[in-house]
């Protein structure tokens, strides 16, 4: 039986930002469920919610202080219970963020750990003597400014942080860290979680040698908050310990049924598609794995190719998931937007396209309305890289904002509150209810894509062949059984000509036009066609 997870769409929840049904601003459990049937009406499988556990939310909850209860700003286990039934009862199932590399400097167990260097969880986290000068023990970077060291006075020690210091990174060397959070994970799974999605799925594991990593072998690529790029990061994450760690946790999982981890991969480029492959290969570790590899500002042809490409050469049983947007990066609609004739119509063409990937695919909450990034003020913004290092960096916070439900209604629909990100008309102006009475809307597209990939065998479980031609067509052969289609995309504003043999017709959504052997693709346009023998540039 095919696992339902092998052509599924995934819908990103960034529970901040959906619905506050509470009043204080901020979104919630609650809310979440009661706007469930927006999301079953997508036709998509599963929800995914970013981290909804205890935290002093100084990374918006990517900070845990307790794995195993609802932080109150969300609601309660009552109320992660009632979100599990509704989901279900519409058909969906449920995935949420584990953040396993590391904790809040608030969890009991880093307070236990921070006190001395004897006590039981003194070794639960990497703690390091400074070199003989007083510095950092390795020259390795923290991913939101300065050393990914933090000393300690009270151990007289530094600790090893990837993210922020209130992140001290986990010593999963330790057999009881590991232990401790496996039964973090069962807890959820008995509660009738469907699955996990990973955060920093690369990053459990550092040399214990404490060895610096040497400079870049590329050109570095120096950002104001990550100096991750001018060095090869071969110490300090991706060790060859963390296939060991994902062979426990698929053990854990595959005493359920039905369960289902996709892994957050933390790294760029072809890297980061090597080690999806890596980490999917066979039935012993992830089920499928995604990268950043499409969420960045390449929008090209031979991008898109070489990732796929590279994932089937990689990882020929592996599994991948491919998104364009989460809640990390700036919306894609805004991301590409030199490339669009306007926002609707690129929004259109990149749902097309995601959807008619091979593999996993996920959409970020909003993407289904063309949302775009929100242009926000210093004084407005809550992310703490943007905040130590704006204006050079704008943060995540553009692409965080609320879900916009009513453009009339106060705050988008989303509260009745102040919300603690602002709507601003821009985005209001993309409501659900501005969109539901619109045959072309961006949102009625997403419901007949989805309707679409999901009636083609050829979309979700054919093999992908591509067709080389030059920028900025983007076209390949989607095959299964006696299915065989051609999906085509035009990448760029201007019109673009094929020409076809075959007895070709357009099948499903499209953007074209198709005249006796001549397909004509306008500014991102697109198609999907049968019965296509061979075509080429006009």
């Amino acid at each position: 039986m095919r696992e339902w997870w092998r052509d599924a769409v995934i819908y990103q929840i960034y529970p901040r930002s959906f619905q506050d049904d509470n009043g204080d601003g901020v979104g919630d459990l609650a809310g979440i469920t009661r706007r469930l049937p927006h999301v079953a009406s997508l036709g998509v499988d599963c929800i995914w919610l970013s981290p909804i556990f205890t935290s002093p939310q100084k990374d918006m909850g990517y900070d845990v202080s307790n794995y195993t209860d609802i932080d109150p700003l969300f609601g309660t286990l009552a109320d992660f219970d009632a979100l599990i039934a509704r989901a279900h009862e519409l058909g969906l199932k449920v995935i949420t963020d584990q953040v396993l590399s590391h904790t809040s400097d608030q969890h009991p167990w880093f307070r236990e750990s921070r006190v001395s260097r004897d006590n039981q969880k003194s070794d639960w986290y990497v703690w390091a003597d400074p070199l003989p000068d007083g510095s950092p023990p390795t020259n390795w970077h923290s991913h939101f400014g300065g050393p990914a060291w933090e000393f300690d006075p009270q151990r007289g020690q530094y600790y090893l942080h990837n993210f922020l210091a209130a992140q001290p990174d986990l010593n999963f060397h330790n057999p009881d860290v590991v232990d401790a959070i496996l039964e973090t994970c069962q807890f959820w799974l008995d509660r009738g979680l469907d699955g996990f999605r990973l955060d920093t799925v690369n990053y459990y594991f550092h040399d214990q040698d404490l060895r610096s990593n040497p400079p870049a072998q590329a050109k570095p690529q120096v950002m104001a908050t990550d100096l991750y790029g001018m060095q090869d990061n071969i110490y300090n994450k991706t060790r060859p310990e963390n296939l060991g760690f994902l062979e426990q946790l698929r053990n854990l999982t595959d005493q359920y049924e039905d369960i289902m981890m996709v892994g957050e991969v933390g790294e760029m480029g072809n890297r980061s598609i090597q080690i999806m492959g890596e980490y999917t290969a066979g039935s012993s570790r992830l089920h499928m794995a995604y990268s950043f590899a499409m969420l960045g500002p390449d929008f090209s042809v031979d991008h898109f190719r070489s990732c796929i490409e590279g994932f089937q050469t990689g990882a020929p049983d592996g599994h991948p998931k491919w998104s364009f947007s989460n809640h990390d990066v700036p919306r894609h609609v805004t991301r590409w937007a030199a490339h669009a004739v306007d926002e609707n119509t690129i929004a259109h063409m990149t749902c097309a396209m995601l959807m008619s990937f091979e593999g996993t695919v996920g959409i970020y909450q909003g993407e289904e309305l063309g949302q775009t990034e929100t242009e926000l003020t210093y004084d407005e913004l809550t992310d703490p890289p943007a905040l130590r290092y704006w204006p050079a960096v704008k943060g995540r916070d553009g692409c965080r904002t609320p879900m916009v439900w009513e453009k009339e209604a106060p705050h988008a629909g989303f509260s009745d509150a102040a919300p603690w990100l602002p709507v601003k008309a821009p985005q209001a102006a993309k409501a659900v209810d501005a969109q539901e009475d619109s045959s072309d809307s961006v949102l009625q597209f997403y419901r007949k894509m989805i309707s679409f990939r999901k009636s083609q065998s050829a979309l979700t479980r054919g093999k992908t062949e591509f067709v080389r031609l030059a920028e900025p067509l983007l076209a390949f052969r989607r095959v299964n059984g006696d299915q065989n289609l051609i999906c085509v995309f035009n990448l760029s504003k201007d019109e673009h000509q094929l020409s076809i043999t075959g007895n070709a017709a357009i099948i499903g959504p499209h953007h074209a036009v198709l005249d006796a052997a001549r397909l004509t693709l306008p500014g991102n346009g697109f198609a999907f066609l049968e019965n296509v023998d061979d075509l080429a540039r006009a």
